[in-house]
């Protein structure tokens, strides 16, 4: 496999929840399958007054506790912090600058790395502005054409609050960085079950040719959480489910499964079938909006004899608050291929359990010949394609019940991931940061992508803002979101698919 160039990975908000959890158990699953590198740096910068040993220390504490691929080493866990370092730098102090760029050279020259840096900000969003402001005042963002050094920016979603917002960090973003140096991360498009997606559509002469209108009746995207907002409530009661999930990651995954052919898999192709997606989006107005849209909020419910708070008895959510912890749209795609074809899409907190997976329902045949009621019919034909958990595959479609008569029994032919032998899955993070390393930008965010999906959702959130006839819909925890989501449907006589089964005694069975 090819080696990145030698690098430095400078990581702001390094002492944070994200560089703990994701970031450093992931650089380290890299580092023990010799992915990383040859001379390679990390560089911690936040605000506390750590010290680049005490630093080490808590990052061998979190690769220790939330690396789970298989048990760590002592002495290669030594050997990979050993090149660590941290820097206390406030965002919005300029002075601090010029001692990062310091710090940068030193180590640029004692790892030999060669002018090679990629900037992370796993910080929140207010800070992003002033931080690459920074950067660029410094001249920490130039490349060099004579020694084929590079420069590269990473942030994280949200990528702005809504429209507008957006277009100004972006504005700001490019005052300093160019896009090609811009990587706006969606770690959903990390997973492995979603990269798939691709080559299951474009490898597969048997699944392509049925990809499109005349075949496909409806799509489902989901992404369920039983988990609430988890002492997130001051964040979560600014953002809410739409701009959280759906503006984000689940509108990628729909621009991977909605995509066109690109003429060739580089970066620059891939992306334009996925930003033609977004730009072919039907918009939605704001007076249509209660019937292409649907929110909700879970209540307080009893789940296996636990009392479990509703959204506004969550801590730090403002009492009366209107901010959906469901969002149900319904979305259309003015294109040749997808032309009539609602997808549906949905993302909610506190539903039955945890699972993200897309649906395509294929259209029943035309005459059904083996009951009376064509709707035994419905639901035979189905392409799961789970996310999370239990990554994998299932193709449904009905076949002969054995004995007397024709009675048509559903049926699933499946595959799991984890059931290759010797093949580990890497985690969202490990294949992003490495494809950052090599320069590749396929599976980020471009920045006229997320404009066109900006420009999707603002109505709606808009009119939810704005409007205050427009109703929240409760639903208790525990259950799938408001019944009124399944109004959706009503003109297309389906509804949502329940990927999951309740069990009284054993909680939650979630199959494909």
């Amino acid at each position: 496999m090819e080696k990145p160039d030698n690098c430095i990975l400078v990581i702001f908000g390094a002492s944070g929840d994200l560089s703990k959890r994701k970031l450093i158990p992931s650089l380290f699953d890299l580092y023990r399958q010799g992915f990383l590198p040859e001379k390679f740096s990390v560089l911690g910068v936040g605000r506390s007054k750590l010290t680049s040993t005490k630093f080490r220390d808590r990052m061998a504490e979190s690769v220790e506790q939330f690396t789970e691929s298989e048990p760590v080493k002592k002495e290669q866990l030594q050997a990979f912090i050993k090149s660590f370092h941290f820097i206390s730098v406030d965002p919005s102090n300029s002075e601090d600058f010029i001692k990062l760029k310091s710090k940068l050279e030193t180590l640029d020259a004692r790892y030999k790395i060669g002018g090679n840096y990629i900037y992370y900000l796993a910080v929140p969003p207010s800070t992003y502005q002033p931080i690459i402001q920074n950067l660029g005042s410094q001249g920490l963002q130039k490349e060099n054409s004579s020694t084929a050094s590079w420069k590269r920016l990473i942030i994280e979603k949200p990528f702005g609050y809504d429209l507008e917002s957006a277009l100004k960090l972006m504005k700001a973003m490019k005052k300093v960085f160019s896009e090609p140096q811009i990587y706006r991360i969606d770690h959903y498009l990390g997973k492995e079950t979603v990269q798939n997606i691709l080559v299951f559509r474009f490898a597969n002469g048997i699944f392509e040719p049925l990809w499109n209108r005349n075949y496909i009746h409806h799509v489902e995207i989901t992404a369920a959480e039983s988990i609430g907002v988890e002492g997130r409530g001051e964040y979560y009661d600014g953002a809410g489910a739409l701009r959280d999930m759906v503006q984000n990651h689940l509108m990628q995954i729909m621009g991977v499964v909605a995509m066109e052919s690109p003429s060739s898999f580089d970066s620059t192709a891939v992306r334009n079938e996925t930003v033609k997606v977004f730009q072919s989006l039907r918009e939605i107005p704001h007076d249509k909006v209660s019937k292409f849209a649907v929110r909700g909020q879970y209540t307080t419910s009893v789940i296996k004899k636990e009392i479990i708070p509703g959204y506004r008895e969550e801590k730090n959510v403002a009492e009366g608050s209107r901010t959906e912890t469901f969002a149900a749209i319904k979305v259309f795609i003015d294109n040749w291929r997808w032309g009539g074809v609602p997808f549906y899409i949905r993302a909610g907190k506190r539903l039955p359990t945890r699972v993200t997976e897309v649906a395509i329902h294929f259209k029943p045949t035309p005459h059904f010949l083996f009951a009376q009621d064509s709707k035994e019919a419905d639901g035979l034909n189905q392409l799961i394609i789970r996310i999370q958990p239990n990554e994998g595959l299932a193709l449904k479609f009905g076949l002969k019940v054995p004995g007397q008569g024709f009675k048509v029994q559903n049926v699933s032919m499946d595959f799991h991931y984890s059931g290759l032998a010797n093949t580990r899955v890497a985690s969202a993070y490990e294949r992003l940061l490495l494809d950052c390393m090599l320069g590749d930008s396929t599976l980020y965010a471009r920045g006229d992508a997320v404009e066109a999906c900006w420009k999707f959702v603002d109505p709606i959130l808009q009119e939810w803002q704005n409007n205050p006839d427009l109703k929240v819909y409760g639903y208790p925890a525990g259950t799938w979101g408001p019944r009124e989501a399944n109004e959706l449907f009503l003109e297309h006589g389906v509804e949502w698919r329940y990927p999951c089964k309740n069990l009284v005694d054993d909680g939650v069975v979630c199959e494909l």
